[in-house]
């Protein structure tokens, strides 16, 4: 047996959507990237959509049956945090872009709640 300590790295972020190519569009904009490549289902239809960011690859999947959780009444299993320089200009942008923002903001002027095109929470913050 081993007594090293694991080192392991997270290579691939994989999240799940009603529209996986739209929640895709949209982190990609959000982070300034572009879709770097779209994935067949067992059916030869694109249901999968990659995006490569410093060394990460998140895959946004297509999952008709998905639902959003009902946050805050709901417990999140995990969220996405996304800083940037101009929070105020950033939020603008992405309300734009499709995001919408809850009433719930439970950050104060720490951090601000929006949702994604999915209806999942995330974070904005300013970048430190």
């Amino acid at each position: 047996m081993s007594d090293s300590t694991l080192a392991g790295k997270i290579s691939c972020h994989a999240i799940w959507a009603r529209d996986g190519r739209r929640l895709a569009e949209f982190y990609a904009a959000a982070l300034g990237t572009e879709i770097a490549e779209a994935y067949p289902d067992e059916e030869g239809n694109e249901a999968a959509f990659a995006l490569a960011l410093h060394g990460s690859m998140y895959v946004f999947y297509t999952a008709k049956p998905f639902k959003a959780p009902r946050w805050p009444e709901e417990e999140l299993p995990f969220h996405l945090d996304i800083s940037f320089d101009n929070v105020p200009a950033a939020e603008k942008q992405l309300l734009a872009l499709g995001a919408t923002k809850p009433a719930h903001q439970p950050g104060g002027e720490h951090w601000t709640v929006l949702l994604d095109p999915s209806g999942q929470p995330f974070c904005i913050n300013t970048s430190t």
